[in-house]
């Protein structure tokens, strides 16, 4: 496992990825760019598991040009277009075997205000979304898109970190319900935060669900 303050490869290589998708939980996303480092707590992921999985978009072995980051090494960046929504991926096993974690929503701590004016947005609204959060980080294209996570200007910080007090299991979000994989618990959030992106009010803890 990697020692570094930022993850490396390493951190996504040698473990399940439903076992990386927990263990972002309370890490910090964050993009360096020139109007400053902007980012937050990352409170859901959502795991996909290739070519068994029939939410991927590797399902049954398919490789595209838009899903070829998912073969690639560990640690590589799936940054790809969804109804006009930008949305980030990592990828999460060795090179050939098309793995990887969702990230769906984060909580503000970085340069926030520069979010709130990204996003045109206030409240939980601003990155209560995997699209949303990308827009609030200032992300709108895809030219990190295949590039190794410690080569690129987007960072998981492990040492600016929270510990959940809980991690709840649920269903993915935009996935076809009635397939094979579609009701499969591969949705990670920390339980009582509102970010998090079908959060209910009465549902939100004050400590937003940290220890």
């Amino acid at each position: 496992m990697t020692t570094s303050k930022f993850a490396t490869a390493d951190f996504f290589t040698g473990r399940p990825t439903i076992e990386i998708a927990q263990a972002l939980l309370g890490t910090t996303l964050l993009y360096r760019n020139p109007e400053g480092t902007v980012g937050g707590l990352i409170v859901e992921t959502e795991a996909y598991l290739g070519a068994n999985d029939t939410a991927a978009h590797a399902y049954n072995g398919r490789r595209t040009a838009f899903s070829e980051p998912l073969y690639r090494e560990p640690g590589t960046l799936y940054i790809y277009r969804l109804r006009a929504n930008y949305l980030l991926d990592i990828v999460t096993q060795p090179a050939e075997t098309p793995e990887g974690v969702l990230i769906r929503a984060i909580e503000p701590t970085l340069n926030v205000d520069q979010q709130l004016t990204n996003r045109g947005k206030t409240g939980v609204q601003v990155t209560n979304g995997p699209g949303k959060l990308m827009q609030a980080l200032g992300i709108q294209d895809q030219d990190m898109n295949l590039l190794p996570i410690a080569a690129s200007d987007i960072a998981v910080d492990l040492t600016q970190s929270q510990t959940p007090q809980h991690i709840s299991a649920l269903p993915r979000v935009g996935v076809n319900a009635e397939a094979a994989s579609g009701q499969l618990p591969l949705r990670f959030v920390v339980a009582g935060n509102p970010y998090i992106s079908d959060s209910r009010k009465r549902d939100w803890h004050a400590d937003h669900g940290w220890k």
